[in-house]
């Protein structure tokens, strides 16, 4: 009987190749085949590091019937590493269901550390890091008014990802749901040559970038609600 593989969850740069780990280079050289989100946008990267591997396309329309086949793979005795175009596989990309599955006939998986776009823009914002909520990329339509509804009294930093064609549409539901005066930090282009942090208030953000053209993605950390207990603090410090 063959001894089961195991899954690998390799992170890759965010923008700075410089960024990969001398680990991920070495597992993605020993696996068997390599998964990647889109086998176009990885094959740069392969190829710069001289991995020559086989890659297969796994990717968010088509992760349900690919697992199936990946874990008959693991099984086998076949290791396999899982990539994203970018950062860690499973964080707001393709990832989560193959490691669920593969837990369920008890396949080993293991997450290298690596880069990911919301730990160096939460560090940068200035805001706490003791205490903070990764929310992702917001619902684009139904449940997006009520998540926007829930976080408004969230006292912990919050994190989200957004596109730049949403930026701006964004900002504004912010200034309703949280408030013009609450403090943003937003990030783009992360490790990049032309990575940029904006602080600020929700108003003094959109501004910005109602004058400078968004491009590429970003990290948009929001400072936690003032806690009701600190509220009543200050109102009877001014009684």
């Amino acid at each position: 009987m063959n001894e089961k593989g195991k899954l690998y969850l390799v992170p890759t740069p965010i923008g700075n190749l410089e960024d990969i780990t001398l680990r991920a280079i070495r597992v993605l050289k020993e696996a068997d085949l390599i998964l990647a989100e889109d086998t176009r946008t990885s094959a740069p990267l392969l190829k710069h590091f001289d991995i020559h591997q086989k890659v297969f396309s796994h990717h968010q329309h088509n992760e349900h019937q690919s697992s199936n086949e990946i874990v008959k793979f693991l099984l086998e005795g076949k290791n396999i590493a899982l990539i994203s175009d970018a950062g860690t596989p499973a964080i707001s990309d393709p990832g989560f269901y193959l490691v669920r599955e593969a837990l369920k006939f008890d396949i080993a998986v293991e997450c290298l550390p690596g880069a990911t776009a919301f730990v160096p823009a939460l560090v940068n914002s200035g805001f706490p890091t003791d205490k903070f909520c990764f929310e992702g990329f917001l619902p684009l339509k139904k449940g997006r008014q009520t998540r926007y509804k829930f976080l408004a009294g969230e006292e912990r930093t919050i994190i989200l990802y957004e596109s730049p064609h949403r930026l701006l549409k964004t900002l504004d539901e912010m200034a309703t749901y949280f408030g013009a005066d609450r403090q943003l930090s937003v990030s783009r282009e992360l490790t990049k040559m032309f990575e940029e942090t904006v602080r600020g208030t929700v108003a003094e953000v959109k501004l910005y970038y109602e004058t400078h053209p968004a491009k590429g993605e970003f990290v948009i950390c929001v400072a936690g609600a003032e806690s009701k207990t600190s509220k009543n603090k200050y109102k009877d410090e001014e009684e």
